[in-house]
């Protein structure tokens, strides 16, 4: 047998997927059990990207593009960051990805050097960690606090900055809390980070999913921030694998020389495809689904207080309300568990996203219909009431 790297032992255990298998399994054997686990859109690619895609597909654009991707793309993500989120970028500066997992890969391959720390708030995204092992680093998690929306502060850059801290990684609006960063205060973490000749990288795949402000990108703040973006959760296109990463002029040589070598391009069909999203007749659609997320999570937060379970802070973007049980008498796994065999209602346990809130909090994810979601708060009401 081969031997592993050491990495091997490090890298994160996804438990969503695994209560998804679990629910899959139940599913399998009759029962009906209603998903609020994996954070993916119940929306799919709408009829105008389809259509595109097999007009792609029959004039033959299935060839390998440019490691950046389809100019016309880039092109058109530029366009779409000036006019949905008021900042200007040049589309060179756009390297189109595999997801915004691929704009992780390459954003870690280029900036992370081995046993250098990425640092990122306590609850995080796990694979936002194994990314950075992935490239040799180390995740340095801060625990955050209600009080500071789970996200990262500059208290904590200057309480916690040490010398094997290269940079940060943040998301805003954050997945698993559905909680943003407010512009004064991300200026303040980005001018900590400039100060230290640090990097930051900011996850906007949710930002187009905004309900209470209009959406501001962090380069409106410091033009020097890498940001990652995607097609899977605005735009509703998981399975697509398409995303982008914008980065400083002086990167994107380099990037882009990693990003022939790791993936040559991103998948060229899905490229051309995603062309159509940003025609007027499609943006109408996904600003319509923007509003049916807008009422589903105002449903579920007053469903939740009407049944006593806690909302310690309240999201204002993505699609998921992280709640705490800790006056359940249950850790989140055995909620979890429990919920899941006895209500037929699945949710994710806490210790998928860091220690600090791993045993008393829950990730709910609101990618189902309202119509389910009632059916899931219902079975959620009577599940508590039994104790």
């Amino acid at each position: 047998m081969p031997r592993l790297a050491d990495r091997n032992t490090e890298f994160l255990t996804f438990h969503a997927v695994e209560i998804f298998k679990q629910a899959h399994a139940l599913q399998a054997a009759g029962h009906d059990i209603i998903s609020l686990g994996i954070g993916e859109p119940d929306f799919t690619a709408p009829p105008q990207v389809v259509e595109t895609l097999e007009r792609a597909a029959r004039a033959g654009l299935s060839g390998y593009s440019p490691p950046a991707g389809v100019g016309a793309l880039r092109e058109a993500i530029a366009h779409f960051y000036a006019e949905k989120f008021g900042a200007t970028v040049d589309p060179a500066r756009v390297i189109v990805t595999a997801g915004a997992s691929g704009a992780l890969a390459l954003a870690c391959a280029a900036l992370v050097n081995p046993g250098g720390e990425v640092m990122m708030p306590d609850p995080s995204y796990p694979a936002n960690s194994n990314f950075v092992l992935a490239a040799g680093g180390r995740p340095q998690l801060v625990p955050s606090t209600a009080a500071k929306r789970f996200q990262l502060s500059a208290d904590d850059l200057r309480a916690h900055w040490r010398a094997t801290t290269q940079g940060i990684l943040v998301a805003s609006p954050s997945n698993p809390t559905g909680t943003s960063i407010a512009a004064a205060e991300m200026a303040e973490l980005l001018a900590e980070v400039r100060q230290r000749n640090g990097f930051a990288m900011v996850d906007e795949i949710y930002l187009g999913l905004s309900y209470d402000a209009p959406p501001r990108s962090a380069l409106l703040l410091d033009d020097d921030v890498l940001i990652i973006n995607s097609f899977s959760k605005y735009f509703n296109m998981t399975g697509w694998r398409l995303g982008w990463l914008i980065v400083p002029p002086s990167m994107v040589a380099p990037v882009e020389k990693i990003a022939a070598s790791l993936a040559i391009c991103a998948p060229t069909l899905a490229q051309h495809a995603a062309l159509a999203c940003f025609q007027a007749d499609t943006l109408k659609i996904y600003e319509q689904r923007r509003l049916a997320f807008q009422e589903r999570r105002d449903f579920l937060l007053d469903a939740f207080a009407s049944m006593g379970l806690d909302v310690p802070v309240k999201p204002d973007g993505a699609f998921y309300v992280y709640a705490d049980i800790a006056k359940l008498g249950m850790n989140s796994q055995q909620f979890g568990q429990r919920l899941l065999q006895e209500a037929g209602v699945a949710a994710v346990p806490g210790l998928d996203f860091g220690p600090a809130h791993a045993a008393h909090t829950m990730r709910f994810a609101y990618t189902t219909g309202l119509d389910r979601l009632e059916e899931a708060a219902a079975r959620m009401r009577a599940f508590l009431a039994r104790g």
